[in-house]
């Protein structure tokens, strides 16, 4: 089995995937140097406050790989299904532990562990003598080149103008929209696919009695034609998981056709653009906010009603479809991994496990535990099947019959 050492590593991208495999490269026996280039121009990502379901494979990759010395997540004791008068349904309750934690916490220890950066996420917390990463800003990648036995990484500053590096190894992690994947395999694309995720929290404190009956260390769901919502408790300020201070973050999928004049109103935020993607927190025009705050009490279980209409400020994800396929570029000197590689629907809660899955081959290819065609297998193995899981679980949602319609 051929080693596999790089000595020098470029990541493009520095949200949760890049960090991850930023980290598993600096814990490995021989460290490379690490050089993380993320296009946003500010040194924190802004944080949505999403939610995120940490699944087997993000609890192995902090158990084992981040080890920050707290607990990163809140427990879900069981699953059931609302009926639109907001009662459990029949048959519905299924006893089923599942760790929910948010982006922002993570993100946070992911940050500090790699390139240092404090935060009041992890004070109190105890550093380790592990190499740090250089973490750059406001990068806009714009080609990507075999140079002998190594690669050249050629990007815009935000300051700085032109620049470009080399390197023994360069990972494409920057995420569903990734530069890499179009320059690399440009055939593949990235399409909306008929519905959008609605997305808030508030405080647990302003639920009412029976919503919390519902919905506390519960993963609550409701599903009606062309409509999903499911909802559960995360952490609170600083990455809290003190009961009381703990937020509870819900999601509503609602369909809405492309091209539509009511998905271009919904898209087009206060600024005036039309953004493809995400409308973050605080470009919700007032009256598209006012809108869906008015349909939820006709459409909703009271409780999913309630907590709608007591969110301050809410964001929208538009839901797509995308998969590279190949995982492997220039000779294997290039990787996508992570949202880059395959986009998976967000009903799969497996977004950010797959970025864990993927630095864990990573770690294990490093180590010698597998050979570079295995860690390519199991990559892009992992990627089309969840990828597949994720289209017909949205399918069914959004488009077909779930059997707890309510």
């Amino acid at each position: 089995m051929a080693d596999f050492h790089p000595k020098s590593v470029i990541i493009v991208g520095g949200s949760l995937a890049g960090l991850m495999h930023a980290l598993t490269l600096l814990s490995s026996k021989d460290p490379p140097s690490v050089r993380i280039l993320e296009r946003s121009p500010t040194n924190l990502l802004h944080n949505q406050g999403a939610g995120v379901v940490a699944g087997n494979e993000t609890q192995e990759f902090f158990e084992k790989v981040v080890r920050p010395g707290r607990e990163i997540a809140i427990t879900s004791k069981s699953r059931l299904y609302l009926n639109r008068k907001g009662e459990v349904m029949e048959g519905s309750v299924e006893d089923r532990q599942q760790r929910m934690t948010s982006w922002d916490l993570l993100y946070h220890l992911l940050r500090w562990r790699v390139d240092g950066l404090e935060s009041e996420y992890v004070a109190g917390l105890k550093p380790d003598d592990r190499p740090k990463a250089q973490y750059e800003n406001g990068c806009t990648i714009k080609s990507v080149t075999e140079a002998g036995d190594k690669v050249k990484v050629t990007w815009t500053h935000q300051d700085s103008g032109e620049q470009s590096a080399e390197a023994d190894f360069v990972i494409g992690a920057d995420g569903g929209s990734s530069t890499m994947r179009r320059l690399l395999n440009p055939d593949s694309t990235r399409s909306y696919v008929g519905y959008v995720a609605w997305r808030g929290t508030l405080p647990e404190t302003e639920l009412s009695a029976s919503a919390a009956k519902v919905f506390s260390e519960q993963f609550a769901f409701y599903h009606q034609t062309g409509c999903q919502l499911l909802g559960y408790l995360i952490p609170g300020h600083n990455g809290t998981l003190e009961p009381g201070k703990r937020l509870f973050n819900w999601i509503w999928y609602r369909n809405y056709p492309e091209g539509s004049d009511e998905l271009e109103d919904l898209m087009t935020g206060t600024d005036g653009k039309r953004h493809a993607i995400t409308l973050p927190i605080g470009t919700m025009k007032p009256s598209v906010w006012e809108k869906q705050k008015k349909l939820a009490p006709e459409v909703l279980p009271p409780q999913y009603a309630e907590v709608v209409n007591k969110t301050n400020e809410a964001f929208i994800q538009a839901v797509t479809d995308n998969i590279s396929v190949e995982n492997s570029f220039l000779g294997g000197k290039v990787v996508l991994v992570g949202d880059a590689l395959a986009g998976f629907r967000p009903h799969t809660a497996a977004s950010t496990g797959q970025a864990a899955f993927d630095a864990l081959r990573l770690g294990e290819l490093l180590g010698g535990e597998i050979s570079r065609k295995q860690y390519d297998e199991a990559i892009l193995g992992f990627a089309k099947k969840t990828q597949a899981h994720g289209v017909y679980l949205g399918q069914r949602s959004q488009f077909g019959e779930h059997p707890f319609n309510g």
